[in-house]
């Protein structure tokens, strides 16, 4: 009876952490296509130094790769998932702010901009999905503490 019950606790880690690697799968995946976007909009309008904005985007571009990277690489870390979802919100939240009542009009015109802020919105979702679903930081920082130095 004891084992029955210790395959049950193990089947639902093993769903948590299906539906934990997933979500992770999705915000890595969209975070890559923000980044993306945001290089291959901010690339050919690098010469003109009137428009601070491409130089903005490549420095956010590579920002969301590293969050990226270390989502995929790193233990769950709330703060790595809030960070994720912040930084995809915050492009959201500039595209409005910058296009303002033509918000609508400049996204419809944009294919670019239509697969940035879809691929945002998605991560956004899946950031906070995985900040959800981790255990508090100081949980898995005992963790590691108890598990003891990596020897890879």
């Amino acid at each position: 009876m004891e084992e029955d019950g210790h395959r049950a606790g193990h089947s639902e880690r093993s769903t948590g952490n299906g539906r934990k690697r997933i979500f992770r799968i999705v915000a890595v995946q969209a975070a890559v296509v923000s980044a993306a976007a945001h290089l291959l909009w901010a690339w050919p309008r690098l010469s003109g130094p009137a428009d601070p904005r491409p130089y903005v985007f490549v420095l956010a571009a590579a920002f969301t790769a590293v969050v990226a990277a270390a989502t995929l690489r790193a233990d769950e870390y709330r703060r790595l998932y809030a960070l994720g979802a912040g930084t995809l919100a915050a492009f959201l939240v500039g595209y409005v702010a910058w296009h303002g009542g033509a918000t609508i009009e400049s996204l419809s015109a944009d294919p670019l901009a239509i697969v940035g802020k879809t691929a945002e919105t998605v991560g956004v979702v899946a950031f906070l999905a995985l900040y959800r679903l981790a255990p508090p930081t100081s949980v898995v920082v005992a963790r590691r503490t108890e598990d003891g130095p990596d020897d890879d």
